[in-house]
């Protein structure tokens, strides 16, 4: 029996075809679940407290325990964004339940006008899980004109349930940390992309 080398050919052909579409298929599907995986996982941090995500509410604890801990407040800026942020003060003494509200500074020290949005993290990161926040500028993007400065306040609680958790018998101290970015649509971008975003502005 003869077999046709034009047949063979264009199966192997045919074959190339579905191996590359359905790679193509599958490295599409990765990248859109890798995208989709920050927004889902920034949602699951910030309503468990995973990971040393401070949690959100609207409401104050409603109860004051005799319990103190020491809230100490790290500040910082992406390199190549050029404003200064500085907290009022670097450290406080609460009480467990009681809303504390914190001031922070910004300014702008660059020639033009940019863009910012603060990124936060609660260490240690079991703690994230009794640190609830009920106003803060870590929220949204600020714009500042060059030289211009701005106050923002953080208004918290440490939640009374942190004394239930006997992991955390012995914590005494809390390290709420931020990080500045340049900014664009509230997500962080290059120093190169930030460069382009103020000669835009």
């Amino acid at each position: 029996m003869s077999f046709d080398p034009q047949i063979k050919a264009d199966a192997i052909a045919r074959g190339i075809r579905t191996t590359g579409v359905a790679c193509l298929a599958f490295a599409a599907a990765m990248v859109g679940a890798a995208y989709a995986s920050v927004p889902l996982y920034n949602i699951f941090c910030k309503a468990t407290g995973y990971d040393g995500t401070p949690l959100v509410s609207d409401t104050a604890a409603g109860e004051v325990l005799g319990r103190h801990v020491s809230v100490r407040f790290d500040t910082n800026v992406a390199p190549g964004f050029e404003w200064s942020f500085t907290p009022e003060t670097a450290e406080i003494d609460i009480a467990v339940g009681e809303t504390q509200t914190v001031f922070f500074k910004v300014k702008n020290e660059g020639e033009h006008a940019s863009t910012g949005v603060a990124a936060y993290n609660v260490q240690p990161g079991q703690a994230g899980a009794y640190f609830v926040k009920m106003k803060c500028f870590c929220f949204q993007e600020q714009t500042l004109k060059s030289g211009e400065s701005m106050e923002f306040p953080v208004v918290f609680y440490v939640d009374p349930s942190l004394v239930t958790d006997h992991n955390l018998d012995t914590l005494n101290s809390i390290t709420l940390s931020y990080t500045y970015f340049a900014s664009r649509n509230g997500q962080p971008v290059t120093s190169a992309a930030a460069g382009e975003s103020r000669r835009k502005l």
